[in-house]
Order: C-alpha cells, then sequence, then structure tokens
C-alpha cells in the first residue's frame, strides 16, 4: 500500500500518527487500529447490556473539554442499531454536559465495568432527548484492554436528574481537592481533535500516581497501553482536556478542564515510576466539584499491572 492510500485507511490523525512515531510503535498502532469499527457489533452489545457507568466527553461553547459521569442500571447502555446507540441516562442540570448536548453535538463515550475491568470506547455525535436520554451516532467502536483497572464494587446513588448534590465552583484546587487528587488511583481525561471527535479514556496507578504540583497543576506519566496512543495524539495536537476525579468515598465528582501539555524530558519522566517517555501535564482553568449523588466504590482489588 502506497503512503496516500495507507492515510486515507488509516483510524489515525497526524498527532496520533505523530505521537506514535516518537514511540516507535507505528506498524504496531496500524495493526492494532484493525479493531475500530463504524458499527455496533454483537459483542460490543453483548458487553454493553452488564455497564452501569460511563464517562462522556464533550465540549462547551468556548471548545472547552469537560469528562462528565453517567450512570445508570445495567442495561442503560443499548444500541438502537448497528449505528445509533441509547444511553439511558440524564446529565445533571448543572454539568456542562447538559448544556453541551442542546444540539447534535460531538461526544466520546467511555463505558468501563470496575468490577470486571471491561471497558468500550464509542465516539461520535450526540443529542440529549430529554424523554429518554441521550442518543449517540456512532462512527467508533472498539474495546481496551483491562490493565490499571482498580476493580471496584460500585453503589450507584438513586437520584433523578433533577436532585441538586452541593456543588464548589473554582479555578484553584482547594486542600480537600488536592487530597483527593493525590490519593487517586482512577481518572478520567477527555480530549479532542477535528478529525477524532471527542474522546473519553481511563488511567489508573497506585495512588499518588496522578500529583497536584500546585493548585492549578496536575501532572501524571503515561503508562505502557495499547500503542494507539489516541489521548496523546489529541493532546498533541490540540492541548484542550478534561478531568474527572470520582470520590468513591462519598459519591462526588471533581471536574476539571484546562490544557494539557506532553513533557517528554527524560529527567521528568523518571521521576514518574512506570511511565512509558513522557508525563502529561495539565493546566486547571475551571473547577467543578459535585459532593454526593454520584457513585460510590468499595476497593476489591489493585490493578495486577500498576507500576
Amino acid at each position: 500500500m502506497d503512503g496516500a492510500g495507507q492515510a486515507r485507511n488509516s483510524p489515525y490523525h497526524t498527532g496520533e500518527v505523530e505521537v506514535q512515531r516518537r514511540a516507535g510503535v507505528r506498524e504496531e498502532a496500524e495493526r492494532v487500529g484493525r479493531i475500530v469499527s463504524p458499527t455496533l457489533t454483537g459483542p460490543a452489545a453483548r458487553l454493553m447490556a452488564g455497564h452501569r457507568l460511563a464517562v462522556a466527553a464533550s465540549l462547551d461553547e468556548t471548545s472547552r473539554v469537560w469528562a462528565s459521569l453517567l450512570t445508570g442500571p445495567a442495561g442503560f447502555l443499548r444500541p438502537v442499531d448497528e449505528r445509533l446507540m441509547l444511553i439511558a441516562s440524564h446529565p445533571r442540570p448543572a454539568d456542562p454536559l447538559a448544556i453541551n448536548l442542546k444540539e447534535r453535538s460531538e461526544l466520546g463515550l467511555l463505558a468501563i465495568d470496575l468490577a470486571t475491568r471491561r471497558r468500550l470506547r464509542f465516539n461520535g455525535r450526540a443529542l440529549h432527548d430529554p424523554a429518554h436520554g441521550i442518543f449517540l451516532t456512532v462512527e467508533q467502536v472498539y474495546g481496551n484492554c483491562q490493565k490499571y483497572i482498580q476493580a471496584r464494587h460500585l453503589e450507584l446513588e438513586d437520584a433523578g436528574p433533577e436532585a441538586a448534590p452541593p456543588q464548589h465552583r473554582s479555578s484553584v484546587l482547594n486542600d480537600r481537592q488536592r487530597a483527593l487528587v493525590a490519593a487517586a488511583d482512577t481518572l478520567f481525561i477527555a480530549s479532542h481533535h477535528p478529525r477524532g471527535g471527542a474522546d473519553a479514556s481511563h488511567r489508573g496507578g497506585a495512588p499518588g500516581f496522578a500529583r497536584p504540583l500546585d493548585g492549578r497543576t496536575i501532572a501524571f506519566g503515561d503508562y505502557a497501553g495499547n500503542n494507539m496512543f489516541n489521548t496523546l495524539g489529541n493532546l498533541a495536537a490540540q492541548p484542550r482536556a478534561g478531568l474527572l476525579f470520582l470520590d468513591f468515598e462519598i459519591g462526588g465528582t471533581l471536574q476539571l478542564t484546562g490544557r494539557a501539555r506532553l513533557d517528554w524530558n527524560p529527567e521528568t519522566v523518571a521521576a514518574y515510576r512506570g511511565a512509558q517517555g513522557v508525563v502529561v501535564v495539565f493546566e486547571i482553568e475551571a473547577i467543578l466539584e459535585t459532593r454526593g449523588a454520584g457513585v460510590r466504590g468499595r476497593l476489591v482489588e489493585r490493578s495486577p499491572a500498576n507500576p
């Protein structure tokens, strides 16, 4: 296949290709990229049936990227046909997702089962229907490996979309929020690229893998994964990103939006155990903390893949 043909058929945009080349995994990434499907296959539909938690990536009117939590009973994610899925859940009124989906908008969705460590990614365009939930027209569907997912037993809060739990908005992490980040073993990151669309992904590790460097900056090392580098490729080309931390003790969420950069300096990387060549440095622009009415989780087992 010539270069032009490969570019046309590749599922990757230039940012992803740049990071793959820098990591020396370009050919492997093309092979792995064959798992990306434009339709909801039978195996994907069966996996969706057991999920109760998903993270959505969306853009607000100023192109800031947000990561938002969506939950529901098993079966709340279900296919309508091979290109359309229903997320039978509603964003809370104060969540940026509620406004971001008023028109047919780009949406990335990560469906993750923390108990079984299974996860699926969906990218496409979505619209919120107040009567049913969120309809997502899929453009890309694929699974991810189980690495770095901490096994947890979940307890979903039984609260409707009209519930208004306490919220706090700011632009600087307070002491409690910094402690939550420093103790986290799980985070979710939202990113975006004009070709690939919005994307939601998971990051995990031992407590302390994500570090609040100060009230406006968080950093974490990137661990070895499937070598597709979707998130890092997005960030290499488009620095806007969103982070989501879950407070499994009280069922709270900490949503951050800002800009991320990739630090390839070997001295920086060496300070993050297990990091594979790069550290993500996230600069905060806005914070939305919601205390309660989320998802609680009891730790069952940390991932054996954690560095």
